[in-house]
């Protein structure tokens, strides 16, 4: 089964974590990915790592905006992308890939690679795909697409990402 949690509202990565946590305490194997992030101030890395998640970062802790990624972050991307690939057969049950839209629209990673990756996905393995405008080659090959929509967020009132709450 392929899910991904997408939109411009709040709460991808808190779903896909949930999920996470709530496969482990039920006894699977769970990997976590996360592009973009990086471990230093990331409290879900925090928290997955205290209960035994495998949780890894492929962030060079850098705005990735309006310029093309570096040598470094697309360093850190293939090794994700690798990391990715030996999970998938080394047993792990539920692999979640957090941020990976923004992987793949801002030039990390191929969105052909991704789609090849859930195009022949072992059927025991259940992937869950999060960020911002997921491309719609992803959409159209998951089995659950939930879209978060943000109706208010604190954010449009001048309130930055706060400790513990955005991350």
């Amino acid at each position: 089964m392929i899910q991904i949690y997408t939109g411009n509202g709040k709460g991808k990565t808190t779903a896909a974590v949930g999920l996470a946590v709530r496969a482990h305490g039920h006894g699977l194997r769970v990997a976590v990915f996360q592009f973009l992030k990086t471990e230093g101030e990331n409290g879900e890395a925090q928290s997955l790592g205290q209960l035994g998640i495998f949780c890894r970062q492929y962030g060079s802790g850098r705005w990735l905006v309006n310029r093309e990624p570096d040598p470094e972050e697309l360093a850190l991307a293939a090794k994700g992308w690798t990391e990715i690939q030996t999970a998938i057969h080394s047993g792990y049950q539920i692999i979640v890939l957090d941020e990976i839209s923004h992987a793949v629209n801002l030039g990390l990673l191929s969105v052909t690679q991704v789609c090849s990756l859930v195009a022949n996905l072992p059927a025991d393995v259940e992937l869950i795909l999060t960020g911002r405008e997921m491309p719609e080659q992803l959409i159209n090959l998951a089995d659950l697409v939930t879209e978060m929509q943000a109706v208010k967020h604190p954010y449009t009132r001048g309130i930055g990402a706060r400790r513990g709450i955005e991350f």
